[in-house]
């Protein structure tokens, strides 16, 4: 291959467009994380507003993930049919629709459906955008723009925190009234909407996929896309690679998947299950969705609690900064063992803080001395961990570890079992919670990084530095027989 191949294959051009396109594919992952954020600061509002006991106050906050989980196996099969940009486009259109409506509802029944209105938009957002990223993205510096997609996510969820607490700061309370006579959690979900308008906007100046142009035989489309990101005169090598990797007799679709051979599901597909799976199954979205609630059973104010989500949201955002320096360098595999082990002890840690604390006559937690501040660097390192390793890093692999065949089935299906896994650790940790407590629910997430360690020494395949194409090879071959 020579030099000019080389360049059109790893597309090592206009990087500076590239990056343009790809910061706009996570805008959607910024809506994604104050999507899911924004809930953090009203739970306790929300069930004073609709008179909700425990399981509908778990049932109102996890309702999203039901839309997460249609959205995001939808998104995927939408994708292969209609292109990654229409899809992300009426992604944009949800988000607006479910913020405006989640502040307006009157009640549970109508707070839900825009909730699973919004959680449809996050869940297409949170495939289409590292597969879109991905697709577009040089080899060499793949990683680090997947993981932009997640640097938005975190941001999002810091600035949803930072909003809930400047809002409830300056009303006196998520539960005052605030600007216009509407309850200030109200204004703390319509804050969402101009970031939404934003995304909306910016997805018409990106052009569609090359490799869904390709797979959709729209070739001279896709020559001139890659043209636009490449300094290469020659697309047609690229545009041939891409062919080599695609099946002619279908277009890719949910049943290429299955192995012809056995009727089994791909290996690759389960891998990804798993990694979609345990990045839930270790706790996140309950320091996330539940941190407010959390820090008042461990004996803070709600305002204290409040500026604690805005501290983890920091550390989140820092050390997701590590995770774009070292994915590429480092690799994908190293940083998903690392995050899986210190996530386990961090967890392990707190569970001991909170099961061996005392409790006042209201039955609520007492962390006498140090054992609070102990609890906060705890809670922060867990969060540190996993923003260099599990939070980046899965999204950026499963944009990437499948072929471009069935690519977009692949991440349908992980998807769903991504935000399933969601829906359960978020739904469940309010019964753990009252019936359990910290320490024991906190050991259980512990355990779950220990498999994630097992889980990832045994089957990840390391994806540093290959093209989409050179993987989907790697794959067949590995695979071919089965």
């Amino acid at each position: 291959m020579d030099k000019q191949d080389e360049a059109v294959i790893e597309g090592t051009g206009n990087v500076g467009r590239v990056l343009f396109l790809s910061l706009v594919a996570a805008i959607g992952g910024f809506l994604f994380g104050f999507d899911s954020g924004v809930i953090n600061g009203t739970v306790d509002s929300l069930q004073l507003a609709f008179n909700s006991d425990a399981v509908g106050t778990g049932f109102n906050v996890a309702s999203m993930l039901l839309g997460c989980a249609a959205g995001a196996f939808f998104a995927g099969t939408l994708a292969d049919k209609f292109g990654r940009k229409p899809v992300m486009i009426a992604t944009a259109i949800a988000f607006i629709i479910s913020a405006w409506g989640s502040g307006i509802a009157g009640g549970s029944l109508q707070f839900v459906m825009a909730r699973i209105v919004g959680g449809f938009a996050v869940g297409a957002a949170s495939i289409l955008a590292p597969a879109y990223i991905s697709e577009i993205a040089p080899a060499k510096i793949r990683g680090s723009l997947a993981t932009l997609q997640q640097l938005m996510i975190v941001i999002g969820l810091f600035v949803a925190f930072l909003s809930n607490y400047w809002l409830a700061g300056m009303s006196g309370g998520a539960t005052e009234l605030h600007w216009w006579g509407f309850q200030t959690w109200q204004w703390m979900f319509w804050m969402e909407i101009g970031p939404a308008a934003i995304f909306l906007l910016a997805l018409f100046f990106i052009p569609e996929s090359p490799r869904y142009l390709v797979a959709a035989n729209r070739e001279d489309e896709a020559k001139d896309v890659l043209t636009s990101l490449s300094d290469a005169v020659d697309a047609e090598n690229k545009v041939a690679d891409i062919k080599s990797t695609l099946r002619k007799d279908h277009r890719p679709s949910l049943r290429d998947i299955i192995l012809e051979h056995t009727g089994k599901v791909h290996p690759l597909v389960w891998v990804g299950i798993g990694l979609a799976a345990l990045q839930q199954f270790t706790g996140i979205n309950v320091v996330f969705y539940y941190g407010a609630t959390l820090w008042q059973a461990a004996g803070f104010t709600e305002a204290d609690a409040l500026l604690q989500n805005v501290i983890t949201g920091s550390v989140n955002i820092l050390f997701t900064f590590v995770a774009i320096a070292l994915v590429d360098k480092v690799g994908r595999k190293p940083l998903l063992s690392i995050g899986a082990l210190g996530q386990a002890v961090m967890l392990g840690i707190l569970g001991l803080i909170f099961g061996t604390a005392g409790v006042d006559a209201a039955g609520n937690l007492m962390l006498e001395g140090n054992m609070g501040i102990y609890a906060l660097i705890s809670a922060n390192a867990y969060v540190a961990f996993f923003a260099f390793s599990w939070g980046p890093v899965m999204w950026v692999m499963l944009g990437e570890m499948f072929p471009n065949q069935f690519r977009g089935a692949a991440l349908a299906i992980c998807g769903l079992v991504q935000w399933v896994s969601n829906f359960t650790i978020t739904m469940t940790f309010p019964i753990l919670l009252a019936g359990i407590g910290l320490g024991l629910s906190y050991g259980i997430y512990s355990f779950f990084g220990i498999v994630a360690f097992i889980f990832v020494k045994k089957y990840v395949l390391e994806t540093k530095g290959k093209t989409l194409e050179d993987i989907s090879r790697e794959a067949a071959a590995e695979f071919e027989g089965l």
